[in-house]
């Protein structure tokens, strides 16, 4: 079944402001919530959907690339929404502190996690768009401390149960009607502490790294292109998968080729005798030159195709064309035999005699 809009989801304009987002999410989290309405499919489903809209609209990033490609392109980008109540209790435990207190168990600190995904922005050429490059890129990530294999403890020792929520991971309050569990703000939901932390990682169980990558950009690429290399984002923890690298090209423009989809497009020069009496010239392509005959009588403006020199489709269906537009120069600085001839060329045009 196809995705509802975020926006619709939410009842909020596509202008709303980060607040009016939040509070219409606050709204619909109180009204849908699993623990007011137990048993009630259609309410979980309105919970997890709610959470999944403010989760995109609530970050810059996700935001911008759902306005601009919707539901597929935050897919392209690895997003997959939350996988169960867990997830978004975790995630939006200060909007459930505030109205509710509302969170789930215990996080474990040697759970598996999936990598966090990265993005890479990386300009290129016109021409290297076209045909196809290899570049190289250095990319700072978070990798599991070799010390500590990511446990963030110093070598033999071990994480103690937390004193304030006796290993829980929250901290249980009474409000009205409800009862209502905060994480623990000590151990952050993990029931225990790093008492002994790991001197390599403070404690962290990861460190940043540099690494050198070569990302090989198809030809045919355009600016808002995205390139996945699969398990390049950052280190999994406690044996879950890595994260992916997303590299976003961006194309510089080129000072003679235009392009439109796969067809470039560019505007050649011929001299007035070139047009009037007919010529054959050399035309740039983005292999090398063409040649190409101008026909007598050429006009300014007049478009010429070549078949299969334009940009090479991404799919593999294929090249565009290359168009170009001739534009007549008109001639400047004339000497005196050359202004003769074209007032002799104009009486002639009047059917007078020279």
């Amino acid at each position: 079944m196809a995705k509802r809009c975020y926006y619709e989801i939410l009842g909020v304009s596509r202008t709303a402001t980060e607040e009016e987002i939040k509070k219409n999410y606050r709204k619909l989290a109180l009204k849908y919530h699993p623990d007011r309405n137990p048993g009630d499919k259609e309410a979980e489903e309105k919970f997890k959907e709610a959470a999944e809209a403010y989760e995109v609209l609530s970050d810059p990033e996700k935001r911008a690339i759902y306005d601009r490609y919707g539901h597929d392109g935050l897919a392209s980008t690895g997003f997959q929404g939350f996988r169960g109540f867990d997830d978004i209790f975790a995630s939006f435990s200060d909007i459930f502190s505030d109205i509710f207190g509302f969170s789930n168990g215990t996080r474990s600190r040697t759970a598996a996690r999936a990598g966090v995904d990265l993005r890479y922005d990386l300009r290129i050429s016109f021409m290297e768009a076209a045909l196809g490059v290899t570049k190289e890129i250095e990319i700072e990530k978070y990798a599991r401390c070799s010390a500590c294999k990511g446990y963030g403890t110093a070598p033999g020792t071990s994480p103690e149960m937390c004193p304030r929520c006796r290993g829980r991971g929250q901290i249980s309050q009474t409000s009205g009607f409800f009862s209502i569990s905060t994480t623990c703000p000590h151990c952050h939901g993990y029931g225990q502490i790093i008492t002994t932390p790991c001197p390599t990682c403070r404690g962290l169980g990861k460190r940043k790294v540099s690494k050198t990558l070569q990302v090989k950009i198809p030809a045919g690429v355009d600016t808002g292109s995205r390139l996945r290399l699969r398990g390049e984002g950052e280190e999994g923890e406690h044996g879950g998968p890595n994260g992916d690298l997303y590299v976003f090209i961006h194309v510089d423009e080129h000072e003679f080729f235009k392009r439109h989809d796969c067809d470039i497009y560019c505007k050649v020069p011929i001299s007035f005798v070139q047009a009037a009496l007919g010529a054959t010239i050399e035309v740039p392509t983005l292999t090398g030159t063409e040649k190409l005959k101008i026909p007598r009588g050429t006009q300014s403006g007049k478009i010429f195709r070549l078949k299969g020199k334009g940009i090479p489709n991404l799919r593999g269906l294929g090249r565009g064309d290359q168009i170009i537009e001739t534009v007549i120069t008109v001639p400047t600085n004339l000497t005196r035999r050359q202004e003769e001839l074209l007032k002799e060329f104009a009486r002639l045009s009047e059917g007078q005699e020279a």
